[in-house]
């Protein structure tokens, strides 16, 4: 298998707008970020994975982007982001950028120009029609916006105020190359591809037999073609790292994306867990890894997450963010940094944050969550209901400003922050976590550190044991005669694991667990609730 810098890496999320505030203003800013870059390094973590900063009207956080080459004045400016560059390179640490050019902002002047005339230059720019057909956008109960002014309808898979670009137009896509190497000609070491596959649309836009059901948006014929002409034309003459959002995929789907021989990307975030299990579902997820792997390995990268900026909080979501926060959240972070493929860290995650519960849909400003409520009320549902049903999911659970300390507004703002900041900051927060050797932050600190020492975790194959049982997940990794078992026990009860005479026969060192006290020798195998183990077998 070849190896490659960004196979080795860990990556870290900023969602800087709740990341860390420097002007009081109640937004993070880049000023912040390189104000707490110290702090990621000592985690660990080799690559800063940046959300969207361009300028943009801020409908979808960022996701709107109105002016691809300069920087939100909410984030901050160019010059502080050439210094935030600057000094992540200093640290020896790496910076991508999330890459948006499925849609911009209908603030954008290509798409002011398009909607001025029928007979625009930029009118082909977008995607008009006389007449909408039946799909439905992320956002939104209808795809098309309708324009008065020229009597058209323009597509928008996400909000009205983001209307899609049209990538079959040969002068968008030189548009968007021209841009991509303006980044990294300033040095940003790659991208995450926002909703990368969505670029490439049906011929015709049929109507859906299902309109509810959105896969229609993504993977559609030409979509390769466009990738392809992108590494062609820009990513190949940089020594950079790409990950593409891709939705609707499997994983032979997935292989075409990042194959080492497709000239595409290099690795995806694919969402059969993050989008398709609302609760941890043991089974489930062991076929989703199995399958993934099975199909990918030695062929193309996989990336290891359970939540980001768009997905609820990983303890709160799959493990128990009351009783066993700490237990489940090292426990799902030994899954995620032990299984094939790069592990992503959320900002937060790494001192176990938990999702939010506010108390009434005032206090959420996720666009897609506030639509969601507004058109099933319109439905005559009941609104308390329509609310708590939207909860568990809902994007803001994660956005939350990150709790660094537990002075007001968890050290994150001297402001009035954007949105509120979970009332748990005061047990939960950065400063008690480095202040406790057995905390969640130093278990990361530990894991990635023996990634970094061990390529048996990044390169090693994987074979999954007791694949029947619901509360075990165990699997070997091996590389070169170096073999590692890893035994997790993903629920709240105890369980015991009885692993095949064949893997219990080797002597072994015990790596990394997180449980403080050991368990006897004579009950090895009864694993306490969320309880995670990684060994090292040695040759007898």
């Amino acid at each position: 298998m070849k190896k490659t810098w960004w196979k080795e890496a860990v990556v870290y999320q900023v969602y800087w707008r709740s990341f860390y505030d420097t002007d009081g203003d109640g937004y993070g800013d880049l000023e912040g970020v390189i104000q707490k870059l110290d702090y990621i390094r000592e985690l660990g973590a080799d690559v800063i994975w940046l959300n969207p900063c361009y300028g943009s009207p801020d409908v979808d956080n960022g996701y709107d982007i109105s002016d691809y080459r300069s920087i939100m004045p909410k984030a901050g400016t160019m010059d502080t982001f050439d210094r935030l560059l600057q000094e992540v390179h200093a640290r020896g640490m790496k910076l991508i950028m999330d890459l948006v050019v499925n849609h911009t902002s209908d603030r954008h002047p290509w798409f002011v120009e398009s909607r001025s005339s029928k007979d625009h230059p930029k009118r082909d720019y977008y995607i008009w029609r006389k007449e909408p057909n039946n799909w439905r956008s992320y956002f939104t109960p209808s795809a098309w916006e309708y324009d008065e002014k020229t009597g058209e309808y323009y597509f928008h898979s996400f909000a009205v105020e983001q209307p899609d670009l049209n990538w079959e137009n040969p002068k968008v896509r030189e548009e968007i190359y021209d841009m991509m190497r303006f980044w990294l000609d300033k040095g940003i070491d790659g991208f995450r591809m926002d909703v990368i596959n969505l670029l490439a649309k049906q011929a015709g836009f049929p109507d859906a037999e299902n309109p509810d059901n959105i896969s229609y948006l993504g993977n559609n014929p030409g979509i390769h073609e466009y990738l392809q002409e992108m590494h062609e034309k820009v990513l190949k003459h940089y020594d950079i790292f790409t990950v593409g959002e891709i939705p609707f995929v499997t994983p032979e789907d997935g292989v075409l994306y990042v194959g080492e021989d497709r000239g595409e990307l290099h690795t995806l975030f694919h969402f059969e867990v993050c989008d398709y299990m609302a609760h941890w579902d043991m089974l489930r997820f062991k076929d989703i890894q199995k399958r993934w792997y099975d199909d990918m390995w030695g062929k193309g990268w996989n990336s290891q997450f359970l939540n980001n900026h768009d997905h609820t909080r990983l303890v709160t979501r799959f493990g128990n963010d009351t009783t066993y926060r700490v237990e489940s959240a090292k426990c799902f972070a030994t899954l995620l940094h032990t299984l094939p493929g790069m592990p992503y860290i959320y900002q937060g995650e790494e001192i176990g944050m938990t999702g939010v519960r506010f108390d009434s849909i005032d206090d959420y400003n996720d666009i897609a969550m506030k639509n969601k409520y507004r058109e099933e009320v319109e439905k005559g549902r009941d609104p308390k209901e329509v609310f708590e049903s939207l909860l568990h999911l809902s994007r803001d659970n994660s956005r939350t400003p990150v709790q660094w300390d537990d002075s007001e507004n968890a050290g994150f703002t001297s402001g009035t922050p954007w949105i509120k900041v979970n009332p748990n900051y005061k047990e939960i927060n950065v400063a008690a976590a480095l202040a406790d050797p057995n905390s969640v932050f130093y278990y990361y600190k530990k894991l990635i550190q023996l990634r970094k020492a061990h390529e048996v975790m990044v390169y090693g194959s994987y074979e999954p044991l007791l694949e029947d049982h619901e509360q075990i997940y165990a699997y070997l990794r091996e590389l070169g005669g170096e073999k590692w078992l890893v035994v997790l026990n993903i629920s709240d009860q105890p369980a015991v694991c009885e692993l095949p005479a064949s893997v219990i026969s080797y002597p072994r060192e015990l790596l990394i667990a997180n449980y403080r006290e050991q368990a006897n020798p004579s009950d090895e195998w009864q694993l306490r609730p969320y309880e995670s183990r990684v060994y090292r077998l040695k040759s007898s």
